[in-house]
């Protein structure tokens, strides 16, 4: 054994526990530290040269170069008022989960070695009773969802094909056709997706949206849908992301029933209204769909990455993704989970799922996004407040989409947002045409006081001698 590996392994505990006091002080600063601190040079020289690429020296020496160079340059990602992405934390459970993911170090995907098969098979249930999905459901674990989107549109692109009398996964997508794919504010990682899977972006067919909405006018989209010529699939939002919008999706499953059709519901942090009695009828018409993508990284704060991907035809799911090799065994009624997505090598997932839902149930998770639907509709009030300021849209759930009164180019808000880098990091974006920022609440530690620090902090910008003398500072 190389000498640095035998002496680490020699003082594993001491290691690891100064790997844990390292780990504590940084999730001690995440109040106070700069929520996306000043970009550095890339080249940065660390105080003290590295050793050769050759030469080790160790965990500890590890550690102290990372303390110097590296994570002071992090941002507070993990911290209350990291309001970009739609990203949440790791609540202290899924923590201890994901570290022992890394300690166990499981292979999940075949039932040679089962254990962390079933306690995925088993998170993904406890999952599907958490968002009121039936047993006809079955769950997956990927890595977030864009991986989500993309699983569940195969599985439709092999549907198309069950229709049409052809086989996708042994012919080709060449077999279909052309493709529509009907959605009214699909996000980007569909079209993505559609790439990957060989469908092309133009498949992406835009349906009107309500006047002010980004929910699909359901009467335009029978229209589309009654002068069709052949199987389509529709793509419904549960949650968009600059405004929390909701497609109708009874109404769509309807169509779904009326016309024939797959639906795709990207439900990534909107599925969470499920768990608040107040939201839950958002979400009215889930269960009818043929495939649902939710994200977990978001509003169930655990690490990154992880998603799950529901689907009523695991069957399908497999023929798309089956992998044959001997030392795999067959498919079998419950193929293992190495047949059921693109991953043939992938981590324990959920286990940090597992830990957060055992942890804190239902009613924890859903004093999670409670607390984060009051914070967002509080600062949407500062901001509503705040001269120099304008809403775009209501606060309909966790996302608050505002703009400057005045002038709002994409310039002057990235000014804006640089400028309230050190208390809050916000996005851009644009809303019905107009550059405007965003702020999506969904960490577990967010408070009323961090929503008073952002609203203050974007006053104070905005009374300032213009967003723009920004520009030259933090990112």
């Amino acid at each position: 054994m190389h000498p640095d590996l035998a002496a680490d392994l020699s003082d594993l505990p001491a290691l690891l526990e100064e790997t844990r006091l390292a780990a504590a002080a940084f999730l001690g600063s995440l109040d106070e530290r700069p929520v996306v601190p000043a970009a550095a040079p890339p080249a940065a020289a660390p105080s003290a040269p590295r050793p050769p690429a050759g030469q080790g020296g160790g965990l500890r020496a590890a550690l102290a170069e990372f303390g110097e160079r590296w994570e002071p340059r992090f941002s507070a990602g993990a911290g209350p008022r990291y309001f970009g992405f739609v990203t949440g934390g790791a609540t202290p459970a899924a923590l201890a989960g994901d570290w022992l993911t890394a300690v166990a170090d499981q292979n999940s995907n075949s039932s040679l070695d089962d254990a962390g098969q079933q306690l995925e098979r088993e998170t993904a249930g406890r999952l599907r009773e958490l968002f009121g999905l039936s047993a006809a459901h079955s769950g997956t674990f990927v890595s977030g969802a864009t991986m989500s989107n993309t699983v569940g549109l195969a599985i439709a692109r092999q549907w198309l094909g069950e229709r049409l009398g052809v086989d996708v996964a042994e012919d080709g997508v060449g077999a279909l056709g052309r493709v529509r794919v009907l959605s009214g504010s699909a996000h980007s990682s569909v079209a993505k997706a559609l790439a990957v899977l060989g469908l092309g972006r133009s498949a992406l067919v835009p349906v009107p949206v309500l006047p002010g909405r980004e929910a699909v006018d359901v009467a335009a989209l029978e229209r589309v849908l009654a002068g069709s010529d052949g199987p389509c699939i529709l793509v419904a939002n549960a949650g968009t992301v600059n405004t929390v919008d909701f497609d109708d999706l009874s109404a769509l499953a309807d169509l779904r029933d009326r016309y024939g059709c797959w639906l795709h519901v990207d439900a990534a942090f909107g599925a969470f209204a499920a768990l608040v009695p107040e939201h839950a009828a958002l979400v009215a018409g889930l269960d009818r769909a043929d495939s649902v993508c939710v994200d977990l990284h978001k509003w169930l704060n655990v690490p990154y990455d992880s998603a799950v991907q529901f689907t009523r035809r695991p069957d399908l799911q497999a023929e798309v993704f089956r992998n044959a090799a001997a030392y795999l065994g067959p498919l079998g009624e419950h193929p293992d989970l190495v047949h059921l997505t693109p991953e043939n090598s992938r981590r324990l997932r959920a286990l940090a799922a597992w830990f957060t839902l055992r942890a804190y149930g239902r009613d924890g998770h859903r004093e999670i996004v409670e607390r984060c639907v009051t914070g967002a509709r509080a600062l949407g009030e500062a901001v509503a407040a705040t001269p120099g300021l304008r809403l775009l849209a209501p606060v309909r759930l966790n996302v608050v989409c505002f703009t400057l009164a005045e002038d709002p180019t994409a310039e002057r808000l990235a000014a804006l947002a640089a400028a309230v880098a050190d208390e809050a990091f916000l996005t851009p974006t644009h809303y019905a045409g107009v550059p405007a920022l965003r702020a999506a609440f969904s960490n577990w530690r967010t408070t009323d006081a961090d929503v008073r620090r952002t609203a203050a902090a974007l006053a104070t910008a905005v009374r300032g001698p213009g967003p723009e003398r920004a520009g030259s500072g933090q990112q």
